[in-house]
């Protein structure tokens, strides 16, 4: 199974590449799980905001090959526990399409990213720091993966 974290920003400080790379490790070899770091457009003064969310946007879409499931990450959209979170998973591996997990800029996902989303997911009500998010994807994945082996980790 394949799941690429296509996120907004990159440069990230060391100890996000080094916590992302741990969960990417700790994954079973089934699951190959991807970054791919879209630049963030320079906010200049007086900047056409939306017009940059939309070329973010645009660039994150022309990751995904047709027929690639997209679920986005966003505040409003489902909070599902750790153990939804492996019913989930499953069923994505059952589904045998590749999976993109959006994450958008500091303005959040572009509208066109939104529309073609088949699942919102909530990591929390928080706002969360978009390093930080990429670091809690990887592990409440890799806890999934161990919810659906039995493995203790998840206790």
């Amino acid at each position: 199974m394949r799941i690429r974290l296509i996120a907004v920003g990159s440069k990230m400080p060391g100890w996000v590449e080094e916590g992302w790379r741990e969960y990417v490790k700790r994954l079973p070899a089934e699951i190959q799980l991807e970054l791919v770091e879209i630049p963030l457009v320079t906010r200049k003064k007086n900047a056409d905001v939306r017009r940059l969310i939309q070329q973010e946007g645009d660039a994150m879409l022309g990751k995904v090959l047709p027929g690639e499931r997209i679920v986005t990450l966003e505040v409003n959209g489902k909070p599902w526990s750790s153990e939804q979170l492996a019913a989930e998973l499953d069923r994505w591996r059952l589904d045998a399409r590749t999976v993109n997990l959006m994450i958008g800029g500091p303005e959040g996902l572009a509208p066109q990213v939104q529309a073609r989303s088949e699942q919102q997911w909530s990591l929390s009500p928080l706002t969360l720091p978009h390093p930080l998010v990429r670091i809690v994807v990887g592990e409440q994945l890799y806890r999934a993966c161990t919810i659906l082996s039995g493995h203790p980790y998840h206790k």
